[in-house]
């Protein structure tokens, strides 16, 4: 998700009132706040090929972002990526996490959110930059799901690191999420997130299952602009 994206437009009627009761509803959901199922059991979090493309820069050296423009990428960033499990003391897996903050805040790429997958990783890795909170942080999350949806809706102008030159406004993101994900240490943990920074969240767990944020416009791409070089 990149910086072209503007805040979204609300359409919401009593928006207080909704807002609380989206809060008590997905508030309650914690209390069954579970353990994540993972696919992966090897030892080795990525393939080969993956350890590679990380180990290729230093941490602070950006990847090369994906693009949708390019054949073989599309066929990648198409693709589903696979649950691991986090192990803190995996050098391959911090050195990746590094530059995948690097990238995401690197001038010519500069975004609010990326997944794995745009640097050719098919891992469930996401970066956010956490707009709710102070400082505005860029937080990254593993093995991130949505859980529940709200069914109070947001229009949100978005783009793509991975589409570029174009926008398009969405109408059917929600306005909050419950998610389920590992944090950096391995801990499982549970949040309700909202408003624009849960438009992000969506964003990026598409990403992971292979759904460009297009595929959410009108078959008619009502809304779309195509930005000038």
């Amino acid at each position: 998700m990149n910086n072209t994206i503007s805040f979204p437009i609300f359409v919401i009627n009593n928006r207080n009132m909704k807002q609380l009761l989206i809060t008590f509803i997905l508030a309650s959901l914690f209390v069954s706040c579970g353990t994540l199922s993972k696919s992966t059991t090897d030892k080795s979090i990525f393939t080969v090929a993956e350890s590679k493309r990380i180990t290729s820069g230093s941490v602070d050296t950006p990847m090369r972002v994906f693009l949708i423009t390019n054949p073989k990428d599309s066929i990648l960033l198409r693709s589903k990526s696979s649950d691991f499990i986090v192990n803190p003391n995996d050098n391959v897996l911090k050195h990746f996490t590094k530059r995948l903050l690097a990238t995401v805040k690197d001038s010519a790429t500069r975004g609010v959110g990326i997944a794995a997958p745009q640097v050719g990783i098919l891992k469930r890795i996401i970066y956010v930059q956490r707009l709710d909170k102070e400082q505005k942080p860029f937080e990254v999350y593993y093995n991130p799901y949505i859980k529940q949806y709200s069914e109070m809706k947001q229009d949100v102008l978005e783009g793509c690191l991975s589409i570029p030159n174009t926008r398009g406004t969405t109408t059917n993101r929600a306005y909050a999420v419950f998610l389920e994900y590992d944090d950096s240490k391995g801990n499982h943990k549970c949040e309700m997130v909202e408003a624009f920074t849960a438009a992000i969240f969506q964003h990026e767990i598409d990403h992971l299952d292979g759904i460009m944020f297009i595929d959410h416009l009108e078959d008619e791409e009502k809304g779309i602009n195509h930005l000038k070089e």
